[in-house]
């Protein structure tokens, strides 16, 4: 059992991610989670980073990283060559969201997507009153400086796996510190989904 240091996001996904498992971390940023799944889950981690600074980052750590753009596809991994792909906090980032989705589910017999939810009540009140983009814990930057070029909403992913036919195994609905069970896209920071085709 990972302790409450361990970020909430981070333990759920370790929780979903089966041990001994092959796992591609598609934006993994400074490679914190892949070690956390390497260590705790014996899993076989490899991740994609487009950052410079956070490759050397993943490096030092001991991470197997390349240096990749999502939005170019994952051409060089056959079908259904890894357990788990993960797009944790980084789907919303890139320019082509639907075509890299796609390229994650051909590669990944289960995929595992976190995203900050823009229908957040606080982020709703900062668009209401303030009549400006909200910034709230999961969305922190101001609009000029946000790596953010999708926003979207718990339901507004819902909708789209249910357009596309897309099985939903697992989701979770995350607040600041513990999960979230009562209108989650009202009350809900961020949300991690496990789907599949």
């Amino acid at each position: 059992m990972l302790n409450d240091e361990v970020r909430l996001d981070h333990r759920i996904i370790c929780d979903v991610v089966a041990p001994n498992s092959r796992v591609l971390d598609l934006g993994c940023g400074d490679g914190s989670l892949m070690l956390l799944l390497a260590t705790h889950n014996n899993a076989r981690v490899q991740g994609i980073e487009v950052s410079d600074d956070k490759i050397y980052e993943c490096v030092e750590k001991g991470a197997s990283v390349f240096h990749g753009d999502l939005d170019i596809g994952l051409s060089e991994y056959p079908d259904k060559s890894f357990d788990y792909i993960i797009l944790n906090q980084s789907l919303q980032e890139v320019i082509k969201a639907e075509y890299v989705l796609n390229e994650a589910l051909r590669v990944g017999q289960k995929v595992i997507i976190g995203f900050s939810n823009f229908a957040y009540y606080k982020a709703r009140l900062d668009v209401f009153f303030g009549g400006k983009v909200p910034v709230t814990e999961s969305l922190p930057n101001q609009w000029y400086q946000t790596p953010n070029l999708h926003f979207l909403s718990i339901r507004d992913f819902e909708d789209y796996c249910s357009h596309k036919k897309l099985k939903v195994l697992n989701r979770y609905y995350l607040g600041e510190d513990k999960l979230v069970h009562f209108m989650p896209n009202l009350f809900a920071l961020n949300a991690i989904f496990v789907i599949s085709k």
